[in-house]
């Protein structure tokens, strides 16, 4: 399978199987690793799932689980494999259910004594107390991003593309929007959404109808869009996972997300036999070590000082609670 993307999915692997492992070295294993499933909708090098994967390998990596998963389950094919992992003895399930939300539910319902965590756009529900939801809410990043963005532009364009405008999107998306606006409040953007979580092809397709239409900085959500920059030279924000070391002149800045406070979490409630249906997604929060901006890389010196200075101060204003970003579920749309 070849993918548009500057990701090697060997090299992915390799690397973050040998950080698992360096990072559980001279660590005293634990006398019982929890036995953990993750069951995921995409290759697990998408950026989303690539978070987690990376937190449970590096959670094996200290001993505290052992970790099998897999990859490209279909949503029809979803509950089935979670029923699986189930019966196999998986004492904690991981993964993402939002196009199998009712069916991974019933599953839950059948097996009380597995805890699960999924990513989900829905609340927990004491009536399922075995089932804990989490999401990836890094707009405290995304907003320092969209300051760095807002700074960058010479257009005052900038073009967004997404996956599927689901709350996970769009509070993102909202955030990154609100920070650019910080140092331009009449940037224009370009808001499109691809209607896939993985094509590459697709995204980096509507991102150079972007660039046609004046944007000069793209807010890369999805894989393809950075390799859309990087062809006709403009810049780029990630999102999630950090890629400026494979597109040295065209990723600016990123927001990441740290999946490793969540699984923590879950970890010491199973161990402690105290698992309960929860909202994880506070543990993707700043203050919580859930989420950080990239560091600056090759386009550090680069970013003017005004928006650099205006970022310092709202990150510290974050982690100490006197700043909130607003987290805006609705759909974005183009203005």
């Amino acid at each position: 399978m070849t993918y548009s993307t500057a990701i090697d999915r060997r090299h992915f692997l390799a690397t973050t199987a040998a950080t698992s492992l360096m990072l559980g070295a001279g660590r005293a294993l634990a006398a019982e690793p929890i036995q953990t499933a993750g069951i995921y909708t995409v290759p697990v090098e998408q950026q989303w799932v690539s978070r987690i994967h990376q937190a449970a390998l590096t959670a094996q990596g200290r001993g505290d689980i052992a970790y099998s998963f897999s990859e490209n389950v279909s949503n029809t094919d979803y509950a089935r494999v979670l029923r699986e992992y189930a019966e196999a003895g998986n004492k904690l399930i991981i993964g993402e259910v939002f196009g199998a939300e009712q069916e991974a539910r019933e599953v839950a319902a059948e097996y009380p004594d597995v805890a699960f965590l999924m990513g989900s756009s829905f609340k927990e529900d004491p009536a399922l107390p075995n089932f804990a939801v989490f999401d990836n809410y890094i707009q405290d990043a995304s907003y320092l991003s969209g300051i760095i963005a807002g700074a960058m532009t010479k257009s005052a364009n900038i073009g967004m593309v997404g996956g599927f405008p689901i709350p996970e999107v769009n509070r993102l998306m909202h955030a990154f929007m609100a920070g650019a606006r910080e140092m331009n409040p009449d940037i224009r953007f370009q808001v499109s959404f691809i209607g896939s979580w993985f094509d590459p092809p697709k995204a980096k397709e509507t991102a150079f109808a972007m660039i046609e239409n004046g944007a000069d900085v793209l807010y890369a959500e999805r894989f393809g869009v950075s390799d859309a920059a990087k062809e006709k030279g403009i810049l780029a924000i990630g999102n999630v996972i950090d890629t400026q070391a494979e597109y040295p002149e065209t990723v600016v800045a990123s927001a990441i997300w740290h999946f490793e406070p969540t699984l923590d979490k879950a970890i010491a409630e199973v161990q402690a036999g105290s698992f309960k249906a929860a909202d994880y997604g506070i543990y993707s929060f700043m203050n919580e070590g859930g989420t950080s901006l990239a560091p600056l890389g090759t386009f550090e010196g680069k970013v003017p000082a005004a928006a650099m200075e205006l970022v310092a101060q709202r990150e510290a204003e974050i982690k100490s609670g006197t700043f909130t970003v607003t987290i805006n579920d609705e759909e974005p749309s183009s203005s």
